[in-house]
């Protein structure tokens, strides 16, 4: 979203100088702590993944019946399973699963909305919306559910994100490798007490610089803030040799473009502001005033044209958030019982709370429902212009989008837009890190990368549904438990 809720209620850089920026994301040297042992089923230093389906994240068919062999924490090779496995390899059979790369999540949190917090007339009293850091459970689910590369684009408590990298890369705690993202830069008029206020270039930049230097490794621009304060703290990010991305209101999608931001969250279909008529140059309307905007206006139509032109032509990159903007369509279904489990009572009881009052109003239900096809059109569009599409669950909004489930169905609702199963897991990997300037890291399955895999029993590929049957995360050539993982935190999202 962040925080999708209030928002619906009320020069590129290059791929070396972003290898830098995240040189943290190298295999780690430290060995398993006794946290991370609990989750462990393989940690042999040689691995040979025998008789798989290898979906490689290029966009590429699958490669059938293959070994995978995987030594100190790195692909060594991809052979036909007929080829004798490396001598000295422990082997493991896993005839009928599909190895793909692990998930780069471009819009995730360590946060979460516990509650919305609302009185008795449906409205939030003050000092206003508060989310809850979930640094427990979210890097848990997380890399159970195959996502072992997160951006947290955004963070409330920014120092305890820095903390938690630190100590899942030290091996500590299980979780993803994590790119942080500074404090939120926001202006005047947020609904969120836990952001700064920045009405000055001067802040911005001061603000950036103090934060590159604390560890972040990626900015975030929220919705009130100003032309003039965005373009200082674009251009002081730049200077770092780091990027920012925006959710942006009072700044439209090509005003942005034009200062240079680097992506742009969410999609414009409820977000971007510049086809809002009588719109107030470095004011934020309101979302209905955002929806009533594209409800009516084609894809096909020419100035949603020339917008994807501008973005392609610019490099801005769009994060697809479907899964964020999906629980607030009360026709959609509920929450899997799985997923329920997971959550704690009192964040269960307010989602719930907010589907049903939202079922109430069937008039509104279906506008919804009209501007979530609008937005997979967008996205479907926009990439077959040219555009780069990121995508991430963005585990805010209602509560109803999770950790790591979230990050599944993205890829789900990407097949629903148009996508074909393979191009969605190429946008859900490969697109991320090369994005991040990752992708000789991560991304794809090649000899050289980095053990960054998922072992999911069945074939997503024909079937996108099975991506939500992982049984195994390689992280860095160890393989995780993925229903430990999840045992774990049994109950417990949205209170740690």
């Amino acid at each position: 979203m962040h925080f999708i809720t209030l928002a619906l209620a009320a020069t590129a850089l290059t791929g070396a100088s972003l290898a830098n920026a995240h040189s943290d994301l190298a295999v780690p040297q430290a060995q398993p702590g006794p946290e991370v042992r609990k989750f462990l089923k393989y940690d042999a230093p040689l691995l040979a993944l025998t008789h798989v389906r290898v979906i490689d994240g290029t966009g590429a068919a699958p490669l059938e019946d293959r070994t995978v062999v995987l030594r100190d924490g790195r692909i060594e090779a991809v052979t036909p399973a007929s080829v004798a496995p490396p001598k000295g390899a422990q082997v493991v059979e896993l005839k009928g699963r599909t190895v793909m790369p692990g998930l780069v999540g471009m819009h995730n949190h360590l946060m979460y909305t516990a509650s919305l917090n609302q009185d008795e007339e449906g409205k939030l009293p003050p000092p206003g919306f508060f989310v809850t850091e979930i640094a427990f459970t979210a890097p848990r689910l997380y890399l159970a559910s195959g996502v072992t590369t997160i951006r947290t684009t955004g963070s409330i408590e920014p120092y305890n994100d820095l903390n938690i990298r630190k100590a899942v890369d030290a091996m500590q705690i299980p979780g993803p490798h994590i790119d942080v993202t500074g404090p939120y830069l926001e202006g005047r008029g947020s609904h969120f007490p836990q952001m700064a206020v920045l009405e000055e270039a001067a802040h911005a930049r001061k603000t950036v610089d103090f934060w590159a230097g604390e560890g972040a490794t990626s900015f975030k621009a929220y919705m009130n803030i100003s032309g003039p304060v965005l373009a200082a703290a674009i251009e002081e990010a730049h200077k770092h040799g780091v990027r920012i991305t925006g959710h942006l209101c009072a700044v439209s999608y090509r005003e942005a473009a034009a200062l240079g931001i680097d992506n742009l969250e969410h999609g414009p279909v409820f977000t971007d502001t510049g086809f809002v008529p009588n719109r107030q140059p470095g004011r934020c309307p309101s979302s209905a005033d955002i929806a009533a905007s594209w409800e009516k206006r084609d894809i096909d139509s020419p100035e949603v044209q020339e917008l994807i032109r501008d973005l392609v032509q610019k490099k801005v990159a769009i994060t697809s958030t479907l899964p964020v903007f999906e629980n607030f369509v009360a026709s959609r279904p509920l929450l899997s019982k799985k997923q329920m489990e997971m959550m704690s009572a009192e964040s269960l009881r307010s989602h719930l709370a907010a589907r049903a009052t939202a079922a109430q109003a069937p008039d509104k239900v279906a506008r919804q429902e009209t501007l979530l096809k609008k937005e997979m059109a967008f996205e479907l569009a926009f990439v077959k212009a040219g555009g780069t599409l990121l995508a991430g669950p963005d585990p805010t909004g209602n509560g109803g989008t999770l950790p790591g489930f979230g990050d599944q169905r993205g890829l789900e609702l990407l097949v629903e837009a148009g996508f074909t199963p393979l191009e969605a897991i190429r946008i859900a990997t490969y697109n991320g890190a090369q994005f991040m300037g990752q992708l000789e890291r991560i991304g794809t399955i090649a000899a050289g990368k980095h053990a960054d895999l998922i072992v999911i029993d069945g074939d997503p590929s024909r079937r996108i549904g099975d991506i939500q049957n992982v049984e195994t995360v390689f992280k860095d050539g160890l393989g995780y438990d993925s229903a430990k993982l999840r045992a774990s935190v049994r109950g417990m999202v949205g209170i740690r």
